[in-house]
């Protein structure tokens, strides 16, 4: 499956959803709150394997995206799966800019205009906001545990890129359909040099995971999607950030040591056998 080469707007905004009817219109209608995106917006909702109402929570959106003067596309997939839905939703695009964005992220509205302006040249480049990380519940361990992991390497070093990434048709060309991996992010991220990369100063609200079972799942599977790019792909390590730049462990652990603590036993957890489970798609919401 190819991915579309003429350019009648200026971004394509992809969104894989799969069982995110409740997610969904949150991150929508922060979509639908962007500032105006000169040469026009396409919205493709690519709904895989639902068995929810995804698909018409989607298309409830569609008098919106009109209104703005915004085109609505809703693909829906029989079969699940990211990767699928990623393909599908570029054979459908048609933007000079490629906005990949999960179904429970709400993007500022400065944030789609910034990534276009950015990334709309003849250069590959690869582009993505500043996260927050939001939690919903009361838990101690989780306000910790999310604290300390937003001192870490990955969020303080470059363009983390995760919930929402985008790059431009040179920078797409560099690889076909989308592989058969779990960390769809993590590889494209990697597929661009840090120079590349290009953080914009807008931002965009990313939930955290609650609970510390499904908090030790879903980070697992990050691990575990990390380590098979390393495996499949070892060429592409070359171009991870130098995380040497960071502060160092301990000062961090010095400067936040509950964090610390609670930060060592998830990580711990982790690579325990308890609470290990045999779906390499384990998702936590």
């Amino acid at each position: 499956m190819g991915v579309a080469t003429s350019h009648p707007v200026r971004a394509s905004v992809l969104i894989p959803a799969h069982d995110e009817a409740d997610w969904l219109p949150g991150c929508l209608g922060a979509l639908m709150q962007s500032d105006p995106v000169a040469g026009g917006v396409e919205v493709i909702v690519i709904a895989n394997g639902c068995r929810d109402n995804t698909a018409e929570v989607a298309w409830g959106v569609a008098p919106d995206c009109a209104a703005r003067g915004w085109s609505m596309q809703v693909i829906d997939l029989a079969e699940g799966g990211k990767l699928g839905a990623l393909n599908a939703g570029e054979a459908a695009a048609s933007g000079a800019v490629l906005i990949y964005l999960d179904a429970d992220v709400r993007v500022s509205p400065p944030l789609l205009g910034q990534l276009v302006e950015a990334l709309d040249g003849a250069a590959p480049r690869y582009g993505s906001g500043v996260p927050r990380v939001t939690t919903t519940g009361e838990s101690w361990v989780l306000k910790h545990y999310t604290g300390f992991w937003c001192t870490t390497p990955f969020m303080t070093v470059g363009v983390p890129g995760f919930g929402i990434f985008a790059m431009n048709r040179a920078g797409r060309a560099r690889w076909g359909a989308w592989p058969d991996i779990i960390s769809d992010d993590t590889f494209a991220r990697l597929n661009f040099a840090p120079e590349e990369r290009i953080a914009v100063p807008a931002t965009y609200d990313w939930p955290m995971i609650e609970g510390f079972a499904p908090l030790v799942r879903v980070r697992r599977r990050q691990d575990i999607g990390v380590e098979e790019v390393e495996t499949l792909y070892p060429d592409l390590m070359r171009n991870d950030d130098p995380h040497d730049q960071a502060p160092p462990l301990w000062r961090r652990a010095l400067s936040d040591p509950l964090g610390f603590a609670v930060f060592i036993t998830v990580r711990l957890a982790i690579r325990a056998p308890i609470l290990r489970s045999s779906n390499r798609w384990v998702r936590g919401r």
